[in-house]
């Protein structure tokens, strides 16, 4: 009887010493910034098939992402933005985003030809065990056109490498 008492003490006591020194555990979804890579489809007005190339750069602590895009099609568009990311789940942010269309010249690009206003909702997908990215999102340019004050809206997805 008196081994089973001490031995049930020590458990008790173990088991005690080990629930205090539990830390409570804390991840960040979607973690890391990456550079990526795909085709871009602009949907308005002069409609035309191209390609991007994406950057992100995640702030660490906060739900804040640097943002920018490069389009590419019959002319080419920088969109920077500064998005707000909302974890979905463990691997899958959502995001908006507000920046700039930079973009110039008489031929339009998938986001229009002159520097406007834009916002940027989009999702990012880190697979599982890899440092791969998969990435989609819109970009929705305001006042977008030199000739007229029409709104460009292009779609974007692509593969990218987190560092």
């Amino acid at each position: 009887m008196k081994w089973q008492n001490l031995v049930s003490g020590l458990v008790a006591s173990v088991s005690l010493i080990a629930i205090a020194n539990i830390q409570p555990a804390s991840a960040q979804v979607a973690y890391g910034s990456y550079v990526g890579v795909g085709p871009t489809v602009g949907i308005t007005k002069d409609s035309q098939v191209g390609g991007v190339v994406a950057a992100r750069y995640k702030l660490l602590r906060t739900p804040v992402s640097f943002r920018a895009q490069a389009l590419i099609g019959k002319s080419t568009a920088v969109v920077p933005t500064v998005s707000y990311d909302v974890p979905l789940n463990w691997q899958t942010d959502a995001y908006l985003g507000a920046g700039l269309v930079l973009a110039g010249g008489d031929t339009a690009s998938p986001v229009g030809n002159k520097v406007s206003f834009a916002l940027q909702p989009g999702v990012d997908y880190v697979v599982p065990n890899s440092n791969t990215v998969i990435f989609g999102n819109a970009i929705i340019a305001f006042d977008a056109y030199r000739d007229s004050n029409a709104t460009a809206f292009s779609i974007q997805g692509g593969v990218g490498l987190r560092f």
